[in-house]
Parts: structure tokens; C-alpha cells; sequence
């Protein structure tokens, strides 16, 4: 920055000495006749000056031709050929100054010199457009970014070549100090010129600095559609654009009145406390009301909002406007907890909330979602639960419903979810069409410097994948951070893509308020205690143009001042604290006054032959005319028919029969994962594909009925942390849909786990968070080895409480089983009057005479199918009966007591094809000592324990299989045995 400033003198200084006869596009010129100008000034002269052949510059007829026409009229040619001549005739004899034709000298000097001239011009022409690019490209690195002035903000001291920062920089173009006064032609790629289409080199560096040197740097020539740049370079470089109204500047400070006081009030009350504060950005409040303001004008009325711990109280106090005793009294360490769950600290905490907004007097729903420390995780769930609203409400466009994404900068830069959920902005089943990124850049990751964090220039980087503009800005100059939310927001608007805005700010405490920062960065703490506050800095700013008054401004602190201790002193009376009151998705229709479910009993969900036949016979056919199926899927379609005709079904046409029966009953059904339109085995195609016309597809479920719910479908992109967030907050929206995420293959669900561990599994227990969520988990040791045999069943028994109301629906679905030919349900097993089996009892001669058995098997899953196999061979149906769970959690206590009681005189034994330290064995035992009060005991049968979830090796495989088999139906195993 320092050499702008000592270039500042120079660029405003007057003419500089030199030869300054020749200006602007000499040599510039085309066809037409000598009455007409030969540059078009909208176009700039670099091309069409390109286009006259050096012949014809350097002819005497043209240069005759412009002559004359100069004669005629001055204006009838460009200014640089009219300055040209008048140079050329004050250089002349006194006689032939007035002389009608081109005299000796005349031609002497421009026949010898133009062609040379004319090159020159454009070179320099070129140039200068060259440079105003450079500035357009690179000015951000540059630009007076850092409150604290320490530290450039792309971690790069370097300063790019091509920006003239010092003089003899000028040579990089082949110009130098004398060329500051020459007159340029703009090109039609800047604004800088407002009403003007030329300007001197001096004026254009300097407007060039203004736009993109000072508080403000942007990144977009990146962006690959020539219209978004034009666009962002009108709004940065049009001069005198940014602009304030007197009444604009007082709602802004009083805006960060609000935000600095609120800190300050915390600071005072609870000094001892963690919070997590805004202090060094309090801007961010003005700033997320400015971006909700301007889309609120644009048609926006519902806003959802993700963001990490630092600055969320303040964010839900000033922008979604929760009332302040319920925040205070948050800090009461007597407070009682009323609802059920364990809760979560205070700045994690959600809200939601329907308010008018005052700037443009409409209604405006506000919710900010409820996350953990895991930074960046709520991300996709954000903009899952807009997509939700997006399309609850029809909205196609995103134009009543949009999301605004709170990040830090280490965690923007470092954590991968940030990318994933980038990469699903443009995809047509997971678009939001546009999201607000506010980046609050405190230039610290906890104690770590970010010279050491991250590799790229900006913690911002990641978003140049999606071509998303990235707006850098001094978040100690308040109006040019208001003039950049504008901005992004109207982006937003226009293009309904996602936009950036980076606030480079600092943290005024340490991580916390308890953490001391210098211990780590000594010299930027030393500096931080040494900067004044931007309040200060505004408030001072504002009472020196005369737009307030230092008694308006104590009056508007005071004001806000009492509102706090009328808020505190109203805290004191909360004794119990009602989490419900920090819902941030609500489910309004669901629960009873009392907060209970309507409904949890599992209710029968039979359907009618005929709907059954019908959901079948669609399910087995293509529905649009002149369309050509391969003929694999034929085979698979008529395979179906025929199980049809038969009253069966697989498991591929029994969830078509689900999916269907509830689009019938017009709930919505949206299934998203990899692969899923086709399914990763080949079974399900949800999704036809013509296969001579690209690009038509067909989704026959979306043709049952003609009042139907839409069912929605989709292949994901090759993630699973951010798409399963996305799917969660999906289904965080409404109670009245069926949402399913299904993973390639069960095991590769833990490179989601951060969603299942921090927002499916205990979401109820600590924000009172509903949701139906269904994960299909593809499971099944049969030989794949270690990455595709286990979707880890133990990890989501370690995780349940056992209570219906809370846990979500998780199904290890099966992948041998798709085509088992004794995998196969009746129709009758989905009949009017029927319901879901939780224990599925035994069916062979067994069952007749329970008194004879000897030991009774309990499974779950695919080792079934190999167990009632075995028994079969060993002709053990009458000694061995083998009963299914199908409802591991919550335990299905009542069906197993009384099964246990039926075979009273078995053996009771768990079978299970996972490896003993996985599976259900160490939940389910527990539970079957219960069952039978620990007086009998319950055997295990299966893999050993082990370290990796299955084997590589296929005879190893088969091996392991043999033995527990044996094992399974050896009678005398566990005689003399002990547990």
C-alpha cells in the first residue's frame, strides 16, 4: 500500500514533461468517407484499428482522405488525428498553414512517420487495456484489507508486477512518466470512465486504485460468463457509486450501536463466562440486516441461517430478534431444565422466528439452525432445509426462500464439507439457487497462524470452483462492508448463485474469553489492544460530516443500554428453561399441546389388492410412448410382471409398493444417494433411460396417479458427509414426507459420521430437533471384503436410547438378498389390515411342537437364509427353530419374552455373520438376560472377534462361514460350556 501512496502525488500532479503531440488512436480509422469519424468511442480503437491494413495507414490517399475531412470539421475525425494535425500545422511555415491541400511538409512528416505512429498508438493501447485488466485480475492483492495493517490479507507480502505502484512500473507496458497525460480510448470491459469513453493514463490508474486498491478487493475474472463480469465490474468501478444517504448512515450505526453495546453488556455481566463474542467484527450484525433487507425488497420472506459459535448470541439478539431475557437468562448456572433431552451450551442454540422487517415492512421468517462445534457441519443441513421450503412452497427459483452461510476462515479453508456442500449448488435436485457466504476472517484459527493453516492465498479459494465471487472487505470500514452485502445480495438476485463476502476483521479476545492469545501471536495482540473500536471510528466519522450529533449518538447507546438492563433485570425471574423455545425447525401440526407426537404406535399399513396390483403393473412397465428401454431393463421389467401376476414381490418391487402407496396419499418421497436411480445392484430403475434419445428419461413412479405427490429421485455427487446433511435437513422441514439417504454400500456411511453422531443420533436430546431422516444402509458379509461387507450395526446400537419417540429410522438393507429367490413376500404379507413385523417366529415343523426343540436360533438379516439352509440339509427342522428380528432398537422385549416362553426347554442362542466385537451381540445380550431374568443363558454363534470388519479373501470367507455354522448346529456345543 505504501508505494500507492507515494505513486498518489505523482498520478495527481500535472502534465509531465515530454513529448505529448500524439493522443489516442492515431492511425485508428475504416471506410466511410471523409465525413465520418472513424473510431466508434463505445468500441475502444485497439480493434479497429487492428483491422486497417498497414498499406492503407501508411497510404497517402488516407492520410489525404482524413486530411481534408479535418479540414472540413475538426469533429469529423478522432481527437488523436485531430491533435495530430494541429501539431503537425503549428510546426508548419506561416504560408501553409491555411493551404487547402496536404503541403510538402505535411506529407513529408506523416508519410514517413504514420505507419510507425499508428503501431505505436495501438501498442500503447493495448497496453493501457492490458493494465486496466491487470487491476481487474490482481488489484485484491493489494488492496488495504487488514484493520490491524500487519498482515496482507492473502498471506503474500509480493506485489504483482503488472499494478503500477511505483513509477518505473509503467515499463512493464512500454510506457513511462511522460505517457500520464496521454489520453486513452476505455475499453468496453471497465466502467471506470462513468460518462466518459477516454481518459488520461493518470485518471485511469487512479479511479482503477480506487475500485480495486482500497477497502474493498475482488475476486471474479475467474467467473467464465463475460455478462456476471460486466455486471460486478459496473458495480465496483462506476465512479462516485458508492454512496450513502444520510438516513442509511444512521440506521447503520445505530445497527452497530446494537452490535457493539450487546457485546459490551455481556463483557460487564458475565465476565467470567464464555460466549464466544463478536468483538473485532461487529459489523457482521449490520451487515447479515443489510444482505436480509435488500433480498427482503427483492421478495424474500423466509431466510435460513447457519453459523458457528462466535457471535450467535448476538446474531439471535439484533438480527433474528429473539427476546433478550431469554438469552440472559441462559447464563444462570440455577436455571432448571423443563423439556426432555439434555440440552446443549448457549451458542449453539437455534431460533425461529416470523417478524416484520422494518426496512421494507414485509414479512420475513428468520431461522437460525441449531448446530455443534463441529465446524462447518451445518452447512449442507442448511441447505437441505431450504431446498425443503424451496420446493414445499414451489418456489423453483429460490425467489421467496434463501440461505445465508456464516463461516470462520480456518474452518472455510480446512474443513472438506465446505467443499462438498459447494458442489452441490448447481445440481438440479440440490440447488438453492444462490447462497450468501459471509466469511468472518478473524485472521487466526484458534491459536493457529494462517500461515501455517491453509496453502492457498485466501481462506476463500474454495468458492472460485463454483465461480462464485469473492468480495474481500475492511471490516473496519462499516460502509464499505454495507456497500458489499449490497451488492452480494443483488448478485444473488440477478444470477441465483452463490457469492462470497470475506470480512477481514480480527478477534478482539482470545478462542475464548477465558484464552489468552499471547501466548501465540504476541506482536497482532499487542496491536489489537492498541485498535480503536469501529464504533468509534464510525460514530467519530459520521459526527464529523454532520450527519449526527455527539448528543443523537450518547442518546441512541443509552437507549439500547436500557434496554439491556430491562432484559436483565426481567432474566432474573426465569427459573426454568424451555429448549423449545430454541426450535429451530418446528413441526407445528405434529405434536400435541403438550410437545408429545400425535401418533408413535405402529399402525397397520396394508393396501388393497388392487392398489397393490396397480403400484406393480406400473412398476413393470414404461408409461411414455416411442420409448426404448435396453433390454436388460426389459428383462428386469418383465421379471417383475411376472412376480405380479404371481401376488409376489422382491425387495426391489416391495419398496416400489411402499413408495408408491404413500405418494397415493400425497406424501412426499425423496430418495438421494449414489446411485440410487439405478441402485447400486442393479434392482431398483427408478429411472428409465431412452436409449436412442439422449437426455429422456423416465420416472415411471411418477406416474401412478394423477393427483399423486411428486417423488423425487436422484443421483448424489460422489459424497457422503455433505449429501447426508443435506438430506437431514431435507428432512428437518416437514413431518409429512418420506426422506431417504442410501449409501453406495453400508460401510461407506462413516465418512458421514460427524452427521450421525452430532445431529441423527442426538439431535432430539439437546435442540428438541424433530426429524424422520431414513438411512439404508446396504449390509451383508458375503465375501467383498473389508470396505464393502459392514455398515457397522454396533455403532447405531451404541448410539440408542431404546425410545421410539427419538430415534431415527436406520435399515441395513440387503444385496444377495435383492434376487434370494426365498427373499420373497405374498401380497397377503401387505394386505388390508396388516402391519410391519418387528420378530418374525419360526414357520417350520419346529413351531408345531415347541415342547421337542432344542435350541432356538434368534438372527437378524441375511445369515438367516444361510441358517434355515443349513437346518434343511441337516434335517434339524424339528429339534432347531430359527427366529428373525427385524426391530433390533428399540428391543422388541414383549415379542422375545414371549417366544423365549414358547421354547422354554431350548437352548437360547444369538447367530450372528458378523465378527463378536460388531453386530448386535453386545446390545442384544444384555436384552435377552432381561427377557429371561438372567436365569437362562444365551449363547453366542458367529465370527470371532476382529480388528477389520471382514476378510479380503474369499476362502477365508467361506471358512468362516463353515465354522459357526457348524457350531449353529452342533446340539452338544455348549454342553459343559460356561459364559
Amino acid at each position: 500500500m505504501s508505494q500507492f501512496r507515494a505513486l498518489a502525488g505523482v498520478l495527481k500532479g500535472g502534465r509531465v514533461g515530454g513529448r505529448q503531440w500524439l493522443r489516442g488512436c492515431v492511425g485508428g480509422g475504416g471506410g466511410g468517407g471523409p465525413t465520418r469519424r472513424w473510431v466508434d468511442p463505445r468500441r475502444g480503437c485497439s480493434s479497429e484499428v487492428a483491422t486497417v491494413p498497414s498499406t492503407v495507414a501508411s497510404s497517402s490517399s488516407y492520410v489525404e482522405e482524413m486530411y481534408f475531412a479535418w479540414l472540413e470539421d475538426h469533429k469529423n475525425v478522432h481527437e488523436s488525428w485531430d491533435t495530430f494535425f494541429r501539431n503537425i500545422q503549428a510546426s508548419s511555415p506561416s504560408g501553409e498553414a491555411g493551404e487547402r491541400r496536404p503541403s510538402a511538409l505535411l506529407q513529408g512528416r506523416v508519410l514517413s512517420h504514420s505507419p510507425d505512429m499508428a503501431q505505436k498508438v495501438v501498442e500503447d493501447h493495448l497496453a493501457v487495456h492490458t493494465l486496466i485488466r491487470a487491476y481487474q485480475i490482481r488489484g485484491h492483492h493489494v488492496a488495504q484489507l487488514d484493520p490491524l495493517g500487519i498482515l496482507e490479507a492473502d498471506l503474500d507480502s509480493f506485489v504483482p508486477s503488472d499494478l503500477i505502484t511505483t513509477i518505473d512500473k509503467l515499463g512493464f507496458y512500454g510506457l513511462d512518466e511522460s505517457d500520464l497525460d496521454r489520453t486513452f480510448q476505455l475499453p468496453p470491459t471497465t466502467f471506470i470512465g462513468g460518462g466518459d469513453t477516454t481518459l488520461p493514463l493518470r485518471e485511469i490508474i487512479r479511479r482503477l486504485e480506487t475500485s480495486y486498491c482500497g477497502h474493498i478487493g475482488v475476486e471474479f475474472m475467474f467467473i467464465n460468463n463475460v455478462d456476471q463480469c460486466q455486471w460486478i465490474r459496473q458495480k465496483i468501478e462506476t465512479p462516485g457509486i458508492m454512496q450513502f444517504t444520510n438516513a442509511e448512515k444512521r440506521t447503520l450505526l445505530a445497527r452497530l450501536i446494537r452490535s457493539t453495546r450487546f457485546e459490551d453488556f455481556l463483557a460487564r455481566k458475565w465476565s467470567s463466562e464464555k460466549r464466544f463474542g463478536l468483538e473485532g467484527c461487529e459489523v457482521l450484525i449490520p451487515a447479515l440486516k443489510t444482505i436480509i433487507d435488500k433480498s427482503s425488497a427483492a421478495g424474500i420472506d423466509s431466510v435460513i441461517m447457519g453459523m458457528p459459535h462466535r457471535g450467535r448470541l448476538n446474531v439471535l439478539a439484533n438480527v433474528i430478534r429473539k427476546d433478550l431475557d431469554q438469552i440472559f437468562c441462559q447464563f444462570d448456572s440455577k436455571l432448571e431444565a423443563a423439556d426432555e433431552g439434555s440440552g446443549d451450551v448457549k451458542y449453539h442454540l437455534g431460533m425461529h422466528h416470523e417478524r416484520i422487517n422494518r426496512e421494507t415492512d414485509k414479512n420475513i421468517t428468520l431461522s437460525l439452525m441449531a448446530n455443534p462445534s463441529h465446524l462447518e457441519a451445518v452447512d449442507p443441513v442448511v441447505q437441505g432445509k431450504t431446498k425443503a421450503e424451496q420446493f414445499y412452497r414451489g418456489d423453483a427459483q429460490g425467489k421467496k426462500v434463501m440461505s445465508i452461510l456464516m463461516h470462520g476462515d480456518a474452518a472455510f479453508a480446512g474443513q472438506g464439507v465446505v467443499y462438498e456442500t459447494f458442489h452441490l449448488s448447481e445440481l438440479p435436485s440440490y440447488t438453492t439457487h444462490g447462497t450468501i457466504h459471509v466469511v468472518v476472517n478473524n485472521q487466526i484459527g484458534f491459536t493457529t497462524d494462517p500461515r501455517v493453516a491453509r496453502s492457498s492465498p485466501y481462506p476463500t479459494d474454495v468458492a472460485r470452483v463454483v465461480n462464485a465471487p469473492i468480495f474481500h472487505v475492511n471490516a473496519d470500514d462499516p460502509e464499505a462492508v454495507m456497500y458489499v452485502c449490497r451488492v452480494a445480495a443483488e448478485w444473488r438476485t440477478t444470477f441465483n448463485k452463490d457469492v462470497v463476502i470475506d470480512l477481514v476483521s480480527y478477534r478482539r479476545f482470545g478462542h475464548n474469553e477465558m484464552d489468552e492469545p499471547m501466548f501465540t501471536q504476541p506482536l497482532m495482540y499487542k496491536q489489537i489492544r492498541r485498535q480503536e473500536h469501529v464504533l468509534k471510528k464510525y460514530s467519530d466519522k459520521l459526527i464529523a460530516e454532520g450527519v449526527v450529533t455527539l448528543q443523537e449518538f450518547e442518546e441512541e447507546v443509552a437507549k439500547y443500554d436500557k434496554i439491556c438492563e430491562e432484559a436483565y433485570t426481567s432474566s432474573k425471574d426465569e427459573k426454568i428453561l424451555h429448549i423449545r423455545d430454541w426450535l429451530d425447525s418446528p413441526w407445528p401440526d405434529f405434536f400435541t399441546e403438550e410437545g408429545e407426537p400425535k401418533s408413535m404406535s405402529c399402525v397397520p399399513t396394508g393396501l388393497d389388492e388392487e392398489v397393490l396390483h396397480h403400484i406393480g403393473q406400473t412398476a413393470s412397465s414404461v408409461p411414455l410412448d416411442d420409448f426404448k428401454i435396453h433390454p436388460g431393463v426389459s428383462r428386469i421389467l418383465r421379471g417383475r410382471a411376472e412376480l405380479v401376476k404371481n401376488r409376489q414381490m422382491d425387495w426391489a418391487l416391495g419398496e416400489y409398493m411402499a413408495f408408491g402407496s404413500l405418494l397415493k396419499e400425497g406424501i412426499h418421497v425423496r430418495l438421494s444417494g449414489q446411485d440410487v436411480e439405478r441402485g447400486t445392484f442393479s434392482h431398483r430403475h427408478h429411472v428409465l433411460h431412452d436409449q436412442e434419445v439422449d437426455k429422456r428419461f423416465c420416472v415411471p413412479m411418477n406416474h401412478l396417479w394423477d393427483n399423486q405427490a411428486p417423488y423425487t429421485v436422484c443421483n448424489s455427487s460422489l459424497s457422503e458427509y455433505g449429501v447426508l446433511g443435506f438430506e437431514l435437513g431435507f428432512a428437518m422441514a416437514s413431518p409429512n414426507a418420506l426422506i431417504l439417504w442410501e449409501a453406495q454400500f453400508g460401510d461407506f456411511h462413516n465418512t458421514a459420521q460427524c452427521i450421525i453422531d452430532q445431529f441423527i443420533s442426538p439431535g432430539q436430546a439437546k435442540w428438541v430437533r424433530n426429524n424422520g431422516i431414513v438411512l439404508l444402509l446396504p449390509h451383508g458379509m458375503e465375501g467383498m471384503g473389508p470396505e464393502h461387507s459392514s455398515a457397522r450395526p454396533e455403532r447405531f446400537l451404541q448410539m440408542s436410547k431404546d425410545d421410539p419417540d427419538h430415534f431415527p429410522l436406520i435399515i441395513f438393507t440387503p444385496k444377495s438378498l435383492l434376487r434370494h429367490p426365498d427373499a420373497r413376500s405374498s401380497f397377503d404379507d401387505l394386505a388390508k389390515g396388516t402391519k410391519f413385523k418387528r420378530l418374525i417366529p419360526d414357520e417350520s415343523p419346529a413351531s408345531q411342537n415347541p415342547a421337542q426343540v432344542k435350541r432356538v436360533i434368534f438372527c437378524t438379516g441375511k445369515v438367516y437364509y444361510e441358517l434355515a439352509k443349513e437346518r434343511k440339509r441337516q434335517e434339524l427342522e424339528k429339534d432347531i427353530a430359527i427366529i428373525r428380528l427385524e426391530q433390533i432398537s428399540p428391543f422388541p422385549f414383549d415379542l422375545v419374552r414371549a417366544e423365549a416362553e414358547k421354547y422354554a426347554s431350548a437352548e437360547l442362542v444369538w447367530c450372528q455373520e458378523e465378527h463378536k466385537n460388531m453386530g448386535y451381540y453386545d446390545y442384544v445380550r444384555p436384552r435377552f438376560l432381561t427377557v429371561v431374568a438372567n436365569k437362562r443363558p444365551v449363547w453366542y454363534v458367529g465370527r470371532d472377534p476382529a480388528a477389520a470388519p471382514a476378510t479380503g479373501n474369499k476362502s477365508t470367507h467361506l471358512n468362516e462361514l463353515k465354522r459357526f455354522m457348524d457350531t449353529a448346529f452342533n446340539l452338544s456345543a455348549f454342553q459343559g460350556a460356561s459364559l
